[in-house]
């Protein structure tokens, strides 16, 4: 459960960020619209990443000094976790400042390991604003496996992330891991990695966590649908409706899915319209036709 004492807006979820460069404390403009606006700065960031470390550290999603989480700041610079601390002990004052190389500008401790990571997705992908690493159990458990979370089971899922695809296992920390990512970063939002973990990310760092919770959350229910015997995909109509609802609701906020045939995976049926529309003309030469048939009969 989430802190009900936290006081940061978290209004900004479905917002895009606009970041111009201001000094030390920086401030943030994002925006959907011209009469939309929306004010960050740099310190408010902070207490948000610190915020999500205690969730993710709560949850099981870590443990020891698993994970890391990062913002962007502007077009220089990136705020990020520190390696080699425990995510649910933060202090605002822990993290640092890093630019688009993975260089560390301000902080006292180290930049983690695996920055290059996020300066991928951010690279790739400019709507994005916040990059959430965890190893939630459930879903780390299918990457293990080998498994992505590509069935069509739970139509919100569907709605929200199209699909969860699996990252080729890259070694932590070197090129292998952001190489493995490239290809599937810019179509989508939540990716598993192989024997290693999940990645998600999205506008700000609270979509980029409840994402990570959605992972889960849907790993969880997989994991029960095939310990039951049976899972009841969606068909590729219903799946149909409900990507066309996403781009409906989320816009150019959310990436574009390409559908494919493990991606993702339905019931294989395609429905048929229930109703056929005719025309008055085709209807009544329908009629004249079935009745020259049935007169040779009479």
């Amino acid at each position: 459960m989430l802190d009900k004492g936290a006081t940061l807006d978290y209004r900004s979820s479905w917002l895009r960020a606009l970041a111009a460069f201001r000094g030390e404390n920086q401030t943030f403009r994002a925006r959907t619209g011209p009469d939309t606006r929306m004010i960050r700065t740099e310190d408010e960031l902070r207490r948000e990443i610190i915020e999500v470390g205690r969730w993710i550290h709560r949850q099981g999603f870590v443990a020891a000094f698993d994970g890391n989480i990062s913002a962007r700041l502007d077009n220089y610079r990136i705020l990020s976790t520190p390696t080699t601390i425990s995510k649910g002990m933060m202090q605002p004052d822990d993290l640092v400042i890093c630019d688009y190389q993975g260089k560390k500008i301000s902080g006292r401790r180290n930049v983690t390991s695996e920055i290059q990571m996020h300066l991928l997705i951010y690279r790739r992908r400019p709507d994005v604003h916040g990059v959430v690493h965890a190893h939630p159990p459930t879903a780390t458990g299918y990457a293990a496996a080998g498994l992505s979370l590509n069935k069509a089971l739970i139509s919100e899922v569907v709605l929200s992330l199209g699909c969860i695809p699996l990252a080729r296992y890259g070694t932590p920390g070197t090129p292998e891991l952001t190489e493995a990512l490239e290809s599937l970063v810019g179509s989508h939002d939540a990716i598993l990695m192989a024997n290693h973990g999940v990645v998600t990310h999205g506008p700000d760092v609270m979509t980029a966590y409840f994402r990570m919770e959605t992972v889960e959350h849907f790993a969880k229910i997989s994991l029960v649908s095939e310990l039951l015997g049976r899972q009841v995909l969606l068909s590729e109509t219903d799946v149909d409706k409900l990507l066309t609802a996403r781009r409906a609701y989320f816009g150019g906020s959310a990436p574009a899915l390409e559908r494919t045939d493990v991606c993702p995976i339905t019931n294989g049926v395609r429905e048929t319209p229930r109703q056929v529309s005719v025309s008055r003309e085709d209807l009544e030469a329908m009629v004249e036709r079935a009745v020259r048939t049935l007169k040779p009969r009479m």
